[in-house]
């Protein structure tokens, strides 16, 4: 029967063949009625399980001792290991019951440990973060999918890739100069040394410097020169310059080797480079002249979506472009409806999943307006309806809590905007927190991102050194439980809500943190890096609940796409079945949900949940 037992799958995918043949010769097989003990706490094991048919639950029995129902910290069903553990650090710290009759393949202990001996990325399997076991994970499925064009992407490196020298030019340069260098180096920009300041001049600006501004031929170019350029790093993803060059509208991106340049990134290379259909739509949202148009290019996100996820593009870099992609629609749209003398004095919100940069399909709209206070706009309530109308003409839809521009109660003044925040923070019921927490999520996408910036910056103020208030903020991480208890028994469930069993409690607890230190982040991804570089939380923690999140959103997405293909009702989108899952995805949606136990276990000893 040795035959039957997979070694496909990690860790024994990474033994070699003689090992492998050495495991399955030594295979033996363990038969255990239920509620039986096959390891005892306090106790080593003489072999490493991997169960067969059945179902084992890791039980503290200290805790069980005091609540039956709290005792069980995971459960193993079909191909999971346990036992291995208990070897390695010579006693077991919990004790392993069957759940119900159970058969395992036994693996003997002094083959194991010669495993770990001889075999050093066996032996790190064991001791791997939820981060290195997913990029196993990842490295496995590029290797079936056949690497693809697109895998190579998502690793390409923006110094390695389409890097391009810089046309350096020092301060001091003529405009006549600059042209001749222009068009001997067959350069479109060129940069300009200032001190230690880098400004980059565009083939535009020295045109309209002369033509428009009259400018003379001896004029300086750093007259001339841009000194607000956003760069990246020349270690960094090539697919972050794509991003950042889609939400900003620009062609370029300047590259620096920690602090010294290295060279430019131009959008046409990159487009080259990555030939997708992300760049048909970020062109055609760029062109788009009307409303129409507009539609039309907002309508192609969700199939853009399902082939970057279909081509093993991870959640994080999908949730990048869609974001830039959906704040340029929904900013383009909001162009195209205000005038503009009316744009220069107020701001749209974009929150939710939408300001954190986090929808990978169309979300909800979750939007909000800030006026200035002297601004006279009797249409206002007109064209909201309106834009809120447009949106839903896209694909995006309306949001059942009505927290829309097109509801009064979201569109205010900078003054009555910070009234407001100020009457949500004073109050411990859960709307007015609800409110805030939303709010707290925003992200501005047009207008006079001033006026958005002094409000927030007031909510910092005002909530500073108040530990009450962090306390009823993170209250509702312990709303939904964390579905542990769902493993090994799944088979018959309808499954666990991924969604509030899982994300959101990592949301909203690096939320209340983020807040707590007046981050100006809203991506969750990002809040964590920054709450890790200022040292509120270790870095290596920190990582591993990034990971736990990408994890259980690919898992989240991946329903979603079926309940859009009809497979699965709409109402089951959030809902995760651990006996659909392979054994990686099993393995690591395990890990993730007991790194969100732990994360809110830390964040009611935090802020005093339990009182």
């Amino acid at each position: 029967m040795s035959n039957e037992f997979d070694i496909s799958h990690p860790p024994f995918d990474l033994l070699t063949d003689a090992e492998q043949q050495q495991l399955l010769t030594s295979l033996d097989i363990g038969y255990f009625g239920k509620n039986e003990i096959i390891i005892e706490t306090g106790q080593s094991s003489d072999y490493v399980f991997v169960v067969m048919k059945g179902a084992v639950a890791e039980i503290d029995t200290k805790i069980e001792a005091d609540d039956p129902d709290s005792g069980v910290i995971r459960e193993y069903a079909q191909e999971d290991i346990f036992g291995a553990i208990s070897i390695i650090n010579g006693s077991s710290r919990y004790t392993f019951r069957t759940l119900e009759e159970t058969i395992v393949w036994l693996l003997p202990k002094s083959l194991f440990l010669k495993f770990l001996d001889d075999n050093p990325a066996f032996a790190a399997y064991f001791q791997n973060t939820l981060a290195e076991k997913a990029r196993l994970l990842e490295s496995r499925r590029s290797k079936q999918q056949g690497g693809g064009d697109m895998s190579a992407f998502m690793l390409a490196k923006v110094g390695a890739s389409v890097l391009r020298d810089a046309v350096v030019l020092e301060a001091g340069t003529s405009i006549s100069q600059a042209t001749a260098t222009m068009r001997e180096q067959q350069a479109d920009c060129l940069l300009v040394r200032k001190g230690d300041q880098y400004g980059m001049v565009t083939r535009t600006d020295l045109l309209e410097g002369v033509v428009l501004n009259n400018l003379g031929l001896d004029t300086d170019i750093c007259d001339l020169a841009s000194y607000k350029l956003l760069t990246v790093q020349f270690d960094d993803f090539l697919f972050n310059a794509l991003v950042l060059m889609t939400r900003h509208k620009i062609q370029r991106v300047v590259v620096f080797e920690g602090s010294q340049l290295a060279g430019l990134v131009e959008l046409t290379d990159v487009l080259s480079f990555f030939s997708s259909q992300s760049h048909v739509i970020g062109l055609q949202i760029e062109r788009a002249s009307n409303l129409f148009e507009l539609a039309r290019a907002a309508k192609g996100t969700t199939a853009l979506v399902s082939g970057l996820v279909s081509q093993g593009v991870k959640i994080r870099f999908a949730m990048d472009l869609l974001a830039a992609l959906n704040g340029r629609i929904i900013a383009k749209a909001f162009e195209q409806l205000v005038p503009e003398e009316i744009r220069q004095k107020c701001c749209l919100l974009v929150m939710g999943s939408e300001g954190r940069g986090e929808q990978v399909l169309k979300t909800d709209q979750d939007n909000a307006l800030i006026l200035a206070d002297d601004l006279d706009w009797p249409e206002c309530s007109k064209v909201m309806d309106k834009f809120t109308a447009t949106l839903l003409e896209f694909g995006y839809p309306l949001c059942p809590g009505n927290i829309m521009v097109s509801n009064p109660e979201w569109v205010m003044t900078e003054s009555q905007w910070n009234k407001k925040l100020a009457q949500w923070s004073g109050s411990v019921e859960g709307t007015g927190l609800m409110n805030l927490a939303i709010f707290v999520d925003a992200h501005a996408v047009a207008g006079d991102t001033r006026l958005f910036n002094r409000v927030r910056d007031q909510l910092f103020t005002k909530l500073e050194g108040n530990e009450v208030f962090y306390s009823y903020f993170a209250m509702p991480l312990r709303r939904f439980s964390t579905p542990l208890t769902f493993f090994g028994g799944l088979k018959n469930s309808d499954g666990m809500d991924i969604k509030k069993g899982g994300i959101f409690p990592i949301v909203h607890g690096v939320r209340t943190m983020s807040l707590q230190h007046k981050l100006r982040e809203t991506n969750t991804f990002q809040r964590l890096e920054k709450l890790a570089e200022r040292k509120i939380i270790k870095k290596k923690f920190a990582e591993d609940l990034a990971e736990a999140l990408a994890v259980m959103s690919t898992l989240r997405l991946q329903q979603q796409l079926r309940a859009q293909r009809g497979e699965v009702a709409m109402d089951e989108a959030n809902l995760v079945s651990a006996v659909n899952l392979n054994k990686l995805d099993r393995d690591l949606l395990r890990e993730a949900l007991h790194l969100v136990k732990e994360f809110k276990s830390r964040m009611s000893h935090r802020y005093h949940l339990e009182r």
